[in-house]
């Protein structure tokens, strides 16, 4: 008998894939057991069980740096899909499993709030600790399917936990898209900054430019090409499982990272996005707080089960930019009443 797409799938892993590489016939399994499809690996089963949910679609509604007032600014969604992209050309290089980089990066912010980093700050003030990474984890597990989850396997669980944080992701795949994840959002910022007007060309640090290039291509590809690179020398040298950069490389990404802390996240305009983002979340904490039930049903049904602060903060966290300005207009603003 001739075998299914999913064996075919299987055997080509075994066949082509690095040593290296995520398996798809070894993974850890799910929560609750299921029966395998014939068609799909786990792993292309889960890309497909993320791509359909709901919180994937939200993603473009929630902002990346600036909130959205124009179509070519990034949103969560199409910094998604450009970690995707970015990560599957260098896991294909690398002889990675491509499936599993692609399933990790297309879910690794599903818990994103509202606002960007602005609105998971603000929760995280407010209560004492929230993590979108592991928000996009309950999102996986709990909040989504109507409380059901999507019943993910353990490697793509473990990769969108640990994309970013104290842990690793225990799979090459996993710490693959951690990286990239850093890469993308650090050169598609300063494209976004620079048509938002916050930065001029000439601000980017000479000592970056020289390394990286002068457009946003030149930079992806530098930093794509030299993973693949340093990875597959140190694969040959040390025979270690790890995602190798060169040393100047990271410090070139490092000094990048700090430069759009201090010209950028931190600067002018995105304080004034952030005090903007800071009163809206916070009113519609408090109000929820005091008015559970104006809440949906699954954020009702938490209330019993984990607390009223979780359902709070879950609601708030689902938003769309667009949703909580509406929340928090609908309450403040009187609604005007015609005869």
């Amino acid at each position: 008998m001739k075998q299914s797409p999913r064996k075919t799938t299987e055997t080509y892993e075994k066949k082509y894939l690095s040593k290296f590489a995520q398996l798809s016939e070894n993974t850890r399994g799910r929560i609750r057991e299921e029966k395998e499809c014939i068609v799909r690996s786990p792993y292309q089963r889960d890309r497909d069980r993320i791509i359909h949910c709901e919180f994937f679609r939200k993603l473009k509604g929630k902002s990346q740096v600036f909130i959205v007032k124009n179509d070519i600014f990034r949103t969560r969604l199409t910094h998604t899909l450009e970690v995707s992209q970015i990560s599957r050309t260098i896991a294909r290089a690398l002889r990675l499993n491509e499936d599993l980089v692609e399933t990790i990066a297309l879910g690794h912010d599903l818990g994103h709030t509202c606002f960007g980093h602005n609105g998971e700050e603000v929760l995280n003030n407010i209560t004492g600790y929230f993590s979108h990474n592991e928000q996009s984890l309950r999102v996986i597990d709990r909040l989504e399917r109507d409380g059901r989850g999507l019943n993910l396997t353990f490697e793509v669980r473990d990769g969108i936990l640990n994309h970013t944080g104290n842990n690793m992701p225990i799979t090459m795949e996993g710490q693959l898209v951690r990286l990239v994840d850093r890469i993308t959002y650090l050169c598609h910022d300063i494209q976004d900054s620079i048509n938002a007007g916050v930065l001029k060309h000439y601000d980017i640090p000479k000592d970056i430019l020289e390394v990286l290039g002068e457009t946003h291509s030149q930079r992806i590809n530098i930093f794509v090409k030299d993973i693949i690179v340093e990875t597959i020398k140190g694969w040959e040298k040390y025979d270690e499982p790890k995602i190798y950069q060169s040393e100047i490389l990271y410090e070139i990404m490092m000094s990048l990272r700090n430069f759009m802390f201090k010209k950028v996240y931190n600067g002018e305009l995105c304080l004034k996005e952030k005090e903007k983002a800071t009163h809206i979340v916070e009113f519609l904490y408090n109000y929820y707080m005091e008015n559970p039930y104006e809440m949906p049903g699954i954020h009702r049904d938490t209330i019993e089960k984990e607390g009223l602060e979780r359902a709070v903060v879950d609601y708030i966290a689902s938003c769309t930019d667009n949703e909580a300005i509406r929340l928090f207009q609908n309450i403040v603003i009187p609604t005007t009443q015609h005869s």
